[in-house]
């Protein structure tokens, strides 16, 4: 579990080098993440880290988000980028609840993966079939939060195998465990059980990838 303040204090320490060396302060790092200075104060009083905003700052600096995470020197934070993995993340997609699209079409960015993330995903091998999204409402709970980041294997689309997938239909993008029926219909069940099965035409129901790892704002 991602110590906040150790976070944050790497962060300032990252920003120090960018701006010369000076002292930065709390509406620096809001700053630099795109968020308000009175919602970052609000985070780090109830230990909450802003996944997203951490992301792609990570990305614009080509820095392993597990070594921001994970206690890593910050001298190592300009290493070559050639040297960790990268999935495609799309940062502006949701999935669980509204519409949506997971496609090669979509404008994402890349996050980049040390060895530790890398082998949790299954490894090198599996990396070329990942994607990135965010999670959206409390369907899932408490497997997956809102504002999780969730990485799919595009390749696992079969729906009769237990686990969380990602699927698209007509009523838009969502994340959820499948119950393939024998009369050619599918539910979708949440883990939240004040959300009840929705249940949909087999042909309405397009697997897009097996949910196989996260990085969760739940700490």
């Amino acid at each position: 579990m991602p110590d906040i303040l150790s976070v944050f204090h790497k962060i300032k320490d990252i920003l120090s080098e960018e701006l010369g060396e000076r002292k930065v302060f709390d509406k620096d790092v809001a700053e630099a993440l795109g968020i308000n200075q009175l919602t970052l104060a609000t985070m780090k009083n109830r230990a909450k880290l802003p996944y997203k905003e951490i992301l792609e700052f990570c990305a614009k600096r080509k820095i392993s988000i597990n070594w921001l995470l994970f206690d890593q020197f910050v001298e190592s934070l300009q290493a070559q980028t050639d040297k960790f993995a990268r999935v495609h993340y799309f940062k502006d997609i949701y999935a669980s609840a509204g519409g949506g699209a997971l496609n090669e079409e979509e404008e994402g960015e890349m996050m980049y993966l040390d060895e530790e993330i890398v082998q949790k995903l299954g490894g090198l091998g599996m990396i070329k079939h990942i994607q990135a999204i965010n999670v959206l409402g409390d369907s899932m709970e408490p497997t997956l939060f809102s504002g999780d980041v969730v990485f799919i294997h595009k390749e696992y689309t079969n729906a009769r195998k237990a686990g969380i997938y990602v699927v698209s239909t007509p009523a838009g993008l969502f994340i959820k465990r499948l119950h393939v029926h024998a009369n050619g219909t599918v539910a979708l069940v949440s883990d939240n059980e004040a959300y009840t099965p929705e249940v949909m035409q087999a042909d309405d129901v397009k697997v897009l990838g097996k949910v196989v790892g996260k990085l969760s704002t739940n700490v």
